[in-house]
């Protein structure tokens, strides 16, 4: 069997999936991933799991000086923004770097407004290029 492709709005069993977990959501508000995103502790968090993905709650808590209730909070602020979904294996509960909000985020504003800019940084890079190689030769 084939595994199935997401669509937006759409949980899908894909064991090939970018967060290695059966249901991911796609439709989720944009101003929930900026509120998530504006905590340091919360983009550590996602720092962390980008690094080691598939960590339990004890292996997210350990360098943190706050309780582990409190990390806890800042867990259930990333899964309600998509950022983290999480499994259950046993009695573990194990945390996944979902990207997609993000990336939604980086479509939707970063790159439309940067676009610009690469595109004059870049020609005036080939600009003084050309001058350099002009004077070498």
């Amino acid at each position: 069997m084939r595994p199935q492709r997401a669509v937006a709005g759409d949980a899908v069993a894909d064991p090939q999936s970018l967060t290695c977990d059966y249901i991911v959501t796609y439709s989720l508000s944009v101003d929930e991933v900026f509120r998530a995103l504006a905590d340091p502790t919360r983009r550590d968090l996602l720092d962390r799991l980008f690094c080691q993905d598939g960590q339990t709650l004890q292996e997210l808590t350990v360098p943190y000086s706050i309780s582990r209730f409190g990390v806890m909070k800042h867990l259930s602020v990333l899964e309600a923004a998509g950022l983290v979904v999480t499994r259950r294996r046993g009695r573990e509960k194990l945390h996944f770097l979902n990207p997609v909000p993000i990336r939604l985020v980086h479509d939707r504003w970063v790159h439309k407004f940067a676009e610009p800019w690469v595109a004059v940084l870049s020609e005036i890079k080939q600009r003084l290029e050309s001058r350099s190689t002009i004077r070498v030769a």
